[in-house]
């Protein structure tokens, strides 16, 4: 009979104290293996998305960067204020600009720096989902993934237009979990509810036109719609606060650039109150676009034309009153080195200090076992075991323990995490689910200024020899007292 079996049918004879042996030891591995899924997956999943194709994001000057960044990319906090739509002309060049500033015939102060500007509008809720409001480029000219590379693809449909002749302004895409979740499919229509989930619902209807294909990004959870179409409906008009010294520049602005009675006024003003048909309710509703002095946006894409401009642009706008830039990759680094990176070490720590106790538990009922086990072990000796074999076998037994607990304790620590992973998508926007694991660390503190660790595999995958040399240290003082069992004593 192999030591296996044979520390196998030991564990066996003593159940209830192997079963409760294991789950102690389940228990460790449970939370180690959520703390790494957990803290890995969701990093690694801002840190990739934490650039969408842009690499600045211009917003109000209220608030700070961080809740900026979170609020843009991650949809995770509620916009802090607004920056006049003129502002965000001046990202765009003379073209662009003439479509609502009749008399300008120059670029933007920023254009030449900029190779994509995208305007975003938050504040709205299709269910749980942020609304966007924005243009077709959101997809026609930004992309994804770690090295900004991939193009969004539909699943159905196709991108929203600026004005179609079927919907006017009334245009939307869904992310891919939106459309899943909300049973929502293209030629479907809906109307966000303003300010919360839950609130007011808004009688304008968007129809769908797309769903986008997964991309594992943020965007999965959002439901795009034209941004032209936001802005007509209720209470989006107007400011939903004030301008502060943003409203006052653009508007003065907006008075010196577009002086009224003009014959080139009089022709901007009829391009953008072009009527188009929109479905509302069932009815046949005429809505014109907003003029230029009733819009304004929560925020700015952008992807400058080199890196080397970027900081000396960013100084540009922040020397100004209207509105600050952020370079969203900068903050997100920043909020996991400062501030998840020592609790999640902190986490570990208590984690592995729950494995090591219950390595200890192993080592009770081991070596409480022993005395019950003397006659056994004296056979087993009298038999021709060696004194070396018997040692072995008890050291089998505290791993076959572990292991056990260990093979437990994964499979409850990827449960645990794919039954809370509904909240954690809520709370962080990440999505993941039990199949996941947790990705190698790189250059992680283990303190405040102390040494950093690095593991070039997965974390889970070093628990199982983790696990295995506690289980060979708590044993072997069970396995040096029935290595010295007296024989003759003990028959």
């Amino acid at each position: 009979m192999s030591y296996w079996k044979i520390a196998w049918r030991s564990i066996e004879q003593r159940g209830l104290a192997s079963v409760l042996t294991t789950l102690s030891m389940a228990l460790g591995v449970m939370l180690v293996v959520a703390v790494l899924l957990l803290y890995g997956v969701i990093s690694t999943q801002f840190q990739n998305n934490s650039s969408l194709g842009y690499n600045m994001i211009v917003g109000p000057n209220k608030g700070g960067k961080l809740q900026l960044t979170l609020n843009t990319v991650y949809y995770l906090s509620e916009p802090v204020g607004i920056i006049p739509y003129e502002y965000f002309l001046e990202f765009r060049d003379a073209a662009e600009r003439k479509e609502f500033l009749a008399t300008e015939a120059r670029d933007g102060k920023f254009a030449a720096y900029t190779a994509a500007a995208i305007p975003v509008c938050l504040g709205d809720y299709f269910g749980r989902f942020r609304v966007v409001g924005t243009t077709p480029d959101m997809f026609d000219q930004l992309a994804f993934g770690p090295e900004a590379d991939r193009q969004y693809e539909f699943a159905s449909g196709r991108n929203f237009q600026t004005k179609s002749p079927e919907n006017g302004f009334f245009e939307a895409v869904l992310g891919s979990t939106v459309a899943r979740e909300m049973g929502i499919k293209v030629g479907d229509k809906i109307s966000p509810s303003h300010g919360v989930p839950g609130g007011h619902v808004h009688e304008q209807q968007f129809a769908v036109v797309g769903v986008l294909a997964p991309t594992g990004t943020p965007n999965d959870r959002a439901a795009f719609v034209n941004i032209e179409g936001f802005y007509l409906m209720d209470e989006h008009a107007t400011p939903l606060e004030d301008y502060e010294m943003g409203q006052q520049e653009g508007s003065e602005r907006s008075a010196q650039s577009e002086p009224s009675g003009s014959d080139e006024d009089a022709e901007t003003s009829d391009e953008s109150t072009e009527t188009s048909l929109a479905a509302s309710n069932g009815a046949s509703t005429i809505r014109q676009r907003l003029p230029l002095n009733e819009r304004a946006i929560s925020g700015i894409l952008v992807r400058t034309v080199n890196p080397l401009v970027t900081a000396g642009l960013v100084q540009q706008i922040d020397r100004g009153r209207t509105a600050q830039a952020v370079l969203p990759v900068r903050e997100i680094f920043n909020l996991f080195e400062n501030i998840v990176g020592p609790v999640q070490a902190v986490l570990l720590l208590l984690t592995v200090m729950i494995c090591i106790v219950s390595g200890l538990s192993i080592l009770v009922s081991i070596y409480n076992s022993m005395s019950e086990r003397r006659h056994e072990i004296a056979v087993m000796r009298a038999l021709g075991a060696s004194r070396t074999a018997v040692m072995i076998i008890v050291l089998l037994e505290a791993i076959l323990l572990s292991l056990g607990g260990a093979a437990i304790g994964f499979v409850a620590g990827h449960g645990l995490i794919a039954a809370a992973s509904g909240v954690i998508e809520e709370r962080t926007g990440v999505q993941i689910g039990f199949f996941d694991v947790a990705p190698p660390v790189e250059d992680m503190e283990l303190w405040a200024g102390g040494p950093t660790l690095s593991i070039p595999i997965s974390t889970e995958l070093w628990v199982i020899p983790a696990l295995i040399l506690l289980a060979i240290v708590v044993g072997f003082w069970p396995a040096i007292e029935a290595y010295r069992t007296d024989v003759s004593r003990s028959l």
